[in-house]
């Protein structure tokens, strides 16, 4: 990530929040004490020990845990702290993909379109959300790539939240894909499930095509008398990262028999795919695990307002789980408000789901679905420092989010009035930007001198 000036983060960062929190507080030592810690990885940890450093976390352990001298002390007792949340499907941020001239925009990157400035993106904040997958609608059976994002303080465009490195050359996310419903409509668009999937089929096939093509002309490049390179094609070269594993599919996708179609893509062509919504995945549960395709849930509070939907089960949670399929949740925002992820885990226990892989949903099997496991979704040393600390049980209707971290440095402090807000409030606080709220305020107190 780049590093932004001081002058820059006064900018942008809410004044209170500055205050409470100096800039050399991610490489100060910072000691959590009290809380009974959940590591996702091993059991609950009472009265625990949380230090993190440098954006890292450091150590986690029992009361007896050495920390280091002169580190800042946090006494979280009587709370629970557990990492930060993933949300694997997400529309916050004024995320946009394709438009209607083809159903297939492989080569589009919504990170070109995201409003980092959005107030939507405090939702997921004052939801305990550190990461989510920010991703194009379901219009199209090739929507565009997704963009995997840290909810980082004091940002200033896109590039400052990523997880890749440069956006011009690195993998940013995944590959937004749906059938069913959503993506049949008048020409260009397909007019039935099965040229769907045949419109699909075609332009995978093109792109092994074009694999073999720019092996072949690399090979003649790197040859005496060779041609060099071929020419690019970026829709192209977004499929072949899917074809070789690199990029993972997030795949809308609701009915049996359409999820039975994802399968079958994957089995010919090879790509890692997370089946988002699975609304009947409880119906091909055991075909799903032996594809070892994970399916990202999200909650309905009412179905019936969609043909798809029909088929909802409370159960489908429990029923994912004992087949063995990695299951997580989604909020779909604004869908499901961000500030209700932990909601749809929570029903999930209610109908059978074990509570231990109901919070893993929330944390590392997301983490996993978005190919961060290495960097997110638990509490371990070496892990980021993105964390939550909430006053009580993460499933329980009564709890709330007090704090939110990302990478050692808080983002969301209920305690904060400028927070606050965002957990509480309704279409009156979601109508300016907390970056505008800021520039406003600072517009004022200039005018007041």
């Amino acid at each position: 990530m780049r590093k932004r000036p001081a002058s820059f983060l006064l900018a942008v960062a809410p004044a209170a929040l500055l205050a409470a929190m100096p800039a050399a507080a991610q490489d100060d030592p910072h000691v959590f004490r009290g809380a009974r810690l959940l590591p996702i990885t091993g059991e609950p940890i009472e009265d625990g020990v949380l230090v993190v450093q440098g954006g890292r976390i450091t150590e986690v352990g029992g009361a007896d845990t050495r920390t280091p001298r002169g580190a800042v002390e946090h006494d979280v007792s009587g709370k629970v702290l557990m990492p930060g949340l993933v949300d694997t499907h997400s529309h916050i941020g004024s995320v946009s993909g394709g438009d209607r001239s083809s159903p297939l925009h492989p080569d589009v990157r919504n990170l070109d379109s995201i409003d980092i400035a959005s107030d939507s993106i405090w939702r997921a904040r004052a939801g305990g959300i550190t990461t989510v997958n920010m991703m194009s609608g379901s219009g199209h059976l090739m929507s565009g790539q997704t963009v995997y994002v840290k909810l980082r303080d004091g940002a200033r465009t896109i590039e400052d939240w990523l997880f890749c490195d440069d956006p011009l050359t690195g993998i940013c996310g995944g590959l937004k894909m749906a059938n069913g419903t959503n993506s049949i409509g008048q020409p260009p668009f397909p007019g039935t499930r099965a040229k769907s999937a045949a419109l699909v089929r075609n332009l995978y096939h093109e792109a092994v095509e074009y694999r073999e093509k720019m092996a072949a002309a690399e090979a003649e490049g790197n040859a005496e008398g060779g041609d060099g390179p071929a020419k690019r094609d970026l829709r192209m070269e977004a499929l072949v990262e899917v074809l070789d594993g690199r990029r993972i599919v997030q795949h809308h996708t609701h009915r049996h028999n359409d999820i039975a179609t994802v399968l079958r893509l994957k089995e010919e062509f090879g790509f890692r795919v997370v089946a988002q919504h699975g609304t009947e995945a409880w119906k091909v549960a055991e075909e799903l695990a032996a594809a070892d395709v994970p399916v990202s849930i999200t909650w309905i509070d009412t179905p019936g307002g969609k043909e798809e939907t029909m088929g909802w089960n409370m159960e489908m949670g429990a029923i994912l789980e004992q087949a063995g399929v990695d299951v997580s949740f989604n909020t779909d925002d604004s869908v499901t408000d961000s500030r209700l992820l932990a909601r749809g885990a929570a029903i999930a226990v209610r109908y059978g789901m074990s509570r231990e892989k109901a919070i893993e949903g929330l944390t590392l099997a997301p983490a996993r679905a978005l190919g961060l496991e290495d960097r997110i979704g638990s509490l371990e040393a070496g892990k980021d420092a993105d964390f939550v600390i909430l006053s009580g049980d993460p499933l329980s209707v009564y709890t709330k989010v007090e704090q939110t971290w990302v990478e050692g440095t808080m983002i969301y402090d209920r305690a904060n009035p400028d927070h606050r807000k965002y957990a509480v409030g309704g279409y009156k606080v979601y109508t300016t930007t907390a970056h505008e709220d800021e520039m406003m305020r600072q517009l004022l107190e200039r005018e007041s001198h």
